[in-house]
Order: structure tokens, then sequence, then C-alpha cells
């Protein structure tokens, strides 16, 4: 579900892995696919250096979204202990 990268930024910090995964679900919604049809690990939510998260494409997720035109995406997530959520929005060439 995860990839490498996400799980280095986010190690044994379970409320920020569930906010990727929010996100993730989200990106796939954007997509249209839901999570069918695409790997978690096609799909990337990394933080820059001030912690604004942003989204990675890659493979068959990356190509869907090149077929939609989708050039921008945004994102926020925000968690709780026990409660994780995340927005999603893609522009559209």
């Amino acid at each position: 579900v995860y990839t490498d990268g996400e799980l280095a930024l986010c190690s044994d910090r379970v409320p920020q892995l569930a906010g990727r995964f929010a996100a993730k679900e989200a990106i796939s919604k954007a997509l249209g696919t839901g999570v069918r049809g695409i790997y978690w690990d096609e799909m990337e939510v990394l933080s820059d250096q001030y912690g604004c998260p942003f989204v990675s494409l890659y493979g068959r997720a990356a190509a869907r979204a090149e077929h939609l035109r989708l050039c921008s995406w945004s994102v926020s997530i925000s968690h709780s202990p026990t409660l994780a959520i995340a927005f999603v929005v893609a522009l559209r060439l």
C-alpha cells in the first residue's frame, strides 16, 4: 500500500500513514477508477521541506491522469490519533 518514501516519512506514525491512505483513496476517485486497475504504490503522497503534502503518480495511475489531462494536484490531509481525512483536487488542462 505504501511506497518506501512514505514509510520512511511516516516511520512508526500510524495517524500519518492513515492520512496518506485516505489521500490515495481520494486520488483514485479523482482518476475515476476507484482502487481497481491501479496499484496503491503507483500513487505516492510525500511532504515537501515545509511539510506540505504533494502527489506523485507512476505507471497506470500516471497514464490515467495523462489520459484525463489532469496536470496539477493539491492535497490536504488531517488526522487525529484515531481518525484521518484527506481532500484531493486535480486540475485539468
